[in-house]
């Protein structure tokens, strides 16, 4: 997998839209069906807490062909930001922590869910957000290793902790990963945070950057 400072892309998510005067052009092949996802973002004071800084924000269109018994467009745009720390590492200033909150609108038509991310596991969504990562440092043998629960946005949220390895310089560190993601105001969010082992006090930061994010913005 890689791991990248840049081009956050989603896919769907779940939600509800009702057969409405709004969607009648749609159902005719009129025009598109569209989704908005609202922004998720860290809050500025955990962000100044734990040293992260805004690296990218991305908002992105997506234009899909769905069929309902005959072919129709659904156009979705989702907010993607990325959060990095460097620190010192192997005798270099690296990029060590890393922090995404990603936000992508509900799409069900008709009481059928278009959503590509709906049926993934724990491990088939990391898989499927860190291939969209395009960068420079690769993250291998990920496995599953423990979870817990955090309270975000006023709810219980089980956090997932997987273990992989990744290149720093010239040296091959342990990483640890955790992400969470659930349905919150009709969008599906997706929090992501990564850092070498050896900075065990950036977990205490991930986990700061997860309780403080904001939705809607």
């Amino acid at each position: 997998m890689t791991l990248s400072r840049r081009s956050l892309l989603g896919a769907g998510a779940t939600g509800a839209v009702a057969l409405t005067a709004g969607c009648l052009d749609f159902v005719r092949g009129e025009g598109p069906l569209e989704f908005e996802a609202n922004q998720v973002v860290p809050s500025a004071s955990a962000l100044a807490e734990t040293g992260y800084e805004e690296d990218e924000i991305e908002h992105k269109e997506i234009d899909e062909e769905v069929d309902i018994g005959v072919e129709r467009e659904i156009r979705a745009s989702l907010w993607a930001g990325l959060y990095t720390k460097e620190r010192e590492l192997q005798g270099q200033t690296q990029d060590a922590g890393l922090f995404a909150a990603v936000s992508i609108p509900g799409i069900e038509v008709l009481g059928r869910s278009f959503n590509p991310l709906a049926d993934l596991s724990g491990e088939e969504l990391l898989e499927e957000l860190m291939s969209q990562l395009d960068g420079e440092q690769d993250i291998d043998n990920i496995s599953h290793e423990d979870s817990f629960g955090l309270e975000i946005l006023g709810e219980g949220r089980e956090v997932t902790i997987f273990g992989g390895e990744a290149e720093y310089g010239d040296e091959v560190l342990e990483v640890e990963i955790a992400l969470t993601s659930f349905i919150h105001e009709d969008d599906l969010l997706v929090l992501l945070g990564t850092h070498p082992r050896l900075l065990a006090g950036e977990a205490a930061n991930i986990e700061r950057l997860m309780e403080s994010v904001e939705h809607p913005v």
